[in-house]
């Protein structure tokens, strides 16, 4: 094991150990350093990438710090990689996002509150069909960050809503170029919110996984006649 990344595993196991917790101060560099018998410079680069995973806030003049740990934190080097998708890539995104948010999507029928269910209502009610398509996809987002949430998991949620991020530009393409795209949306928002409403995971799942898989079929293809006519 490479000396730097035993001094992240050691601060690691410090802080998995309880020894330091969420928003401690870590002690001194040549302090911490002499404690774990490591370099100083061994222990300088494993806080420097630590900080780069937001697993350390380095202040400078004051201290290092551990952060919340609050799983957005803990997620966005995900949504960083994301970033750097090409076509290819933005497909296996919405290939890992439909078999989780599907899932999640199942466990809302189940673990939703009334009030949960109530407010994904609310959203549908408040939306036209003759709704802009930057309209629909705030509302679009707004709809599966809520189910998400419902099915009670922080970590699933935050890693759902970093993946998701990285498609909004995907779903507004999608508005804009394919006819009917604003009304389908709608129509099976509707029915995924109804079988959350009448406690059926199954068809909760099954309504959540056509619903993604339909964007990944459409943009397959978008990108197909792209690419044909870039050849042509």
């Amino acid at each position: 094991m490479a000396v730097t990344d035993e001094a992240i595993e050691k601060i690691k196991s410090m802080i998995v150990s309880g020894e330091l917790s969420p928003g401690d101060r870590l002690p001194p560099e040549k302090e911490l350093s002499e404690r774990l018998g490591l370099s100083r410079n061994s222990m300088r680069e494993a806080v420097k990438a630590l900080e780069v995973i937001r697993v350390l806030d380095v202040r400078r003049g004051d201290g290092t710090y551990v952060t919340s740990l609050e799983p957005h934190l803990l997620l966005e080097a995900i949504s960083f990689v994301a970033d750097m998708h090409d076509d290819d890539s933005l497909l296996e995104i919405f290939a890992v996002r439909r078999m989780l948010e599907s899932q999640a999507t199942g466990l809302a029928a189940t673990l939703g509150t009334t009030e949960g269910i109530d407010a994904l209502h609310t959203e549908l009610d408040g939306i036209d069909s003759d709704v802009s398509v930057d309209a629909l996809v705030e509302h679009d987002i707004r709809f599966h960050r809520d189910i998400v949430r419902m099915a009670g998991n922080t970590y699933l949620a935050s890693l759902i809503e970093s993946l998701s991020g990285q498609t909004v530009r995907a779903r507004i393409w999608r508005g804009l170029t394919e006819q009917g795209a604003v009304e389908r949306t709608l129509s099976e928002h509707r029915g995924i919110a109804d079988a959350i409403a009448q406690r059926d995971p199954n068809l909760a799942t099954s309504l959540a996984t056509a619903h993604i898989a339909g964007i990944e079929r459409w943009l397959r293809q978008a990108v197909a006649v792209t690419e044909s006519g870039a050849e042509a």
